[in-house]
């Protein structure tokens, strides 16, 4: 599936929750996200649930005549949606929508998810906010304040969560580290 908030676009997947969507997906996306909630109040994330496939070939594919087909089976057969992605769009689609193949093409290549909220920070696996590069040196040390290093998520940045936040949580902190032993270490003759 693609994802796509305002002008950024992302390839992944993502859970469904009894409190909404999370996962590698949602977190990609999660800066433009909180952007257009905290400035809108609202945020969509419009998916494509067939990135394979062009809106054309879609729309050629679910025009096969149908039979005694039901329109989940159509849909299973001819655009390969299923599951979660049936169900998403059974929630999200206008019965208006399921009436013509371009109608339906056309949601599935574009279906809008609303957003309205971020779970509380208290849940939060990972949050954003904290240290500006900019007060910090090549050390990860805090200019204004000598002897203070930062590392991980002390820093301002949006790290991606599992692997790649831990990979770049050590890395800093061995930066940090290395900018430790080079303050305490005496002056060399």
């Amino acid at each position: 599936m693609i994802a796509r908030v305002g002008k950024q676009s992302q390839p992944g997947e993502f859970n469904i929750t009894d409190h909404g969507v999370e996962g590698g997906l949602i977190y990609a996306l999660s800066a433009p996200l909180r952007e257009s909630l905290e400035r809108h109040g609202s945020a969509t994330l419009m998916l494509d649930l067939a990135p394979g496939r062009s809106y054309e070939r879609l729309v050629a594919d679910l025009s096969r005549p149908r039979g005694r087909d039901s329109l989940s089976t159509h849909l299973r057969r001819q655009a390969r949606i299923e599951g979660a992605k049936a169900a998403l769009l059974r929630e999200f689609c206008p019965d208006s929508a399921l009436t013509t193949a371009t109608t339906l093409a056309a949601r599935i290549k574009a279906m809008p998810l609303p957003v309205v909220a971020a779970r509380p920070l208290d849940e939060a696996i990972s949050s954003a906010g904290g240290v500006c590069f900019e007060a910090l040196d090549s050390n990860l040390m805090l200019k204004q304040m000598p002897g203070v290093f930062c590392a991980g998520e002390m820093l301002d940045w949006e790290a991606p969560t599992g692997g790649y936040l831990l990979t770049a949580c050590f890395a800093s902190g061995f930066v940090a580290g290395r900018g430790v032993r080079q303050l305490l270490s005496p002056p060399s003759k």
